[in-house]
């Protein structure tokens, strides 16, 4: 969209206010998507809710390549973006529980590797179709998004269900299979299964290939339990996940990566071949240190990665913002070291993001929560990203105008500095932990061990009475 929207204000005759509108708008139209699946991945399991949002998403990429005025696009954007808000909820969760938890965090950030993969293409793509007469471009632009879902809605049958799903759903047999599959060892296999039973509520003894379990309400009580009775082990979790997402979008990254031709406009580079060349430059960028960050979240672990990210992120932004302002400053004299300092502090402020907070926000916010509570915790997590994104990218065109863009980009850098110091003081480190751990890493036994001190404590007074 950053390319096409180029494209489609010169073809349709739009105003900024609009392409504003029509670039951020599919952050809050994929909170009706991710609102849904957590709903829906509890009830036909996480691989077809993958396969659903992949038919979304063809729907929509065909619908915006065919559009022919503003109001159908927005249709067109309008069912992607559900897909979206599926596919940004469902994709770590059913990760996160297939992984064996020594490769867990490499593999839940997958998502955002290929979700970093898609923006370089989409890069590529603008570059690519760029020089086509304009009526073509931009709708070949979006059109072509249409290609990769096929893929995916088709590769992930080949791929098997949740083992934790599985056992939900009382299915013994099949989760044990997947499980033997999945795990670096039968043993690790064995206790996997015995965690997922303990947490499930099915006895440990239990072999049979399938059992008859409660089946839940429709997500009332998980509401209830995340939002107006939450215990304090709950209540951290959910903090923990809403704050780190919130922070990944408020820091700016959106507007970096939707309105990266304006600001590398506003640095001085004018041609617009040029313009999505320098585009590529930072899809390029991004892609290749998220690809590192794979390999170091289980070995240096979440926090440092998190933290270290975190500060390179502030420096940027800041240096960012010292360079458009200084550019603003001199409209007439071309500034060859300030041009120099924003593409240079762009290109690090993309790095330094894909190498921590951009994959952490998803491996932690997916690992964290209970697995009674998980789908829906995901949920809430995807809906305050979506909503802070939205909000960014729907206001920075007015936000620059009203304070300056490198004032935009100095706030950016305020929020980064809040958001090192929430998680140096409030996030746990989760390398290494199962899924099933994450309860008392959170503090639950400490609360168990309290409600034991309680009870025998009023046990001993209606003895002494």
């Amino acid at each position: 969209m950053s390319g096409a929207a180029l494209f489609i204000k010169d073809d349709l005759h739009v105003s900024d206010t609009r392409i504003e509108i029509l670039v951020g708008i599919l952050n809050l139209y994929s909170l009706v998507g991710s609102l849904a699946a957590g709903r829906t991945s509890d009830w036909i399991g996480r691989r077809y809710t993958i396969v659903f949002a992949a038919v979304i998403f063809f729907v929509g990429a065909i619908m915006m390549g065919l559009a022919p005025n503003y109001a159908f696009l927005m249709v067109g954007r309008f069912v992607a973006g559900i897909g979206v808000g599926y596919a940004l909820m469902i994709a770590p969760v059913y990760t996160a529980e297939v992984a064996p938890a020594s490769s867990r965090g490499f593999l839940t950030s997958f998502p955002e590797v290929f979700i970093n993969s898609g923006i370089l293409l989409g890069y590529v793509s603008n570059f690519a179709f760029s020089k086509l007469p304009e009526h073509l471009s931009w709708r070949l632009m979006l059109g072509v998004g249409a290609i990769p879902s096929v893929f995916l809605g088709v590769g992930v049958l080949a791929m098997p269900e949740s083992p934790r799903w599985l056992v939900m759903q009382g299915q013994l047999a099949a989760a044990k299979k997947v499980l033997d599959k999945t795990s670096d060892t039968p043993e690790e296999a064995e206790e996997r299964l015995l965690d997922i039973k303990n947490v499930a509520g099915i006895p440990a003894d239990c072999n049979d290939d399938v059992v008859a379990v409660q089946k839940k309400s429709h997500g009332e009580g998980v509401w209830k339990e995340l939002f107006l009775r939450p215990t304090p082990s709950v209540r951290r979790v959910l903090i923990s996940a809403i704050g780190i997402h919130f922070f990944q979008q408020a820091s700016g990254i959106d507007s970096v990566v939707l309105y990266s031709p304006r600001v590398f406009e506003k640095a001085g580079i004018h041609d617009q071949y040029k313009l999505l060349g320098a585009t590529v430059a930072v899809g390029f960028t991004k892609t290749l240190f998220i690809l590192v960050a794979t390999f170091l979240l289980d070995r240096v672990g979440r926090r440092p990665l998190l933290l270290s990210s975190t500060g390179g992120m502030i420096v940027s932004l800041a240096s960012l913002g010292l360079g458009l302002t200084v550019i603003d400053h001199h409209p007439n004299g071309q500034l060859p070291w300030a041009i120099g300092l924003c593409i240079a502090s762009i290109l690090a402020y993309v790095a330094f993001f894909s190498i921590g907070l951009g994959p952490i926000t998803w491996v932690y916010s997916s690992e964290i929560f209970p697995l009674r509570l998980r789908a829906q915790g995901a949920s809430v997590g995807v809906v305050v990203n979506r909503v802070t994104s939205g909000v960014i990218t729907m206001t920075f065109i007015s936000l620059y105008k009203a304070i300056t863009i490198g004032g935009s980009f100095f706030l950016y850098a305020g929020i980064a500095a809040v958001a090192w110091v929430f998680f140096f003081t409030y996030l746990k480190e989760t390398r290494g932990k199962t899924l099933e751990e994450m309860d008392d890493l959170f503090g639950k036994k400490t609360e168990e061990k309290k409600d034991g001190e309680v009870q025998m404590a009023g046990e001993g007074s209606n003895w002494k009475a």
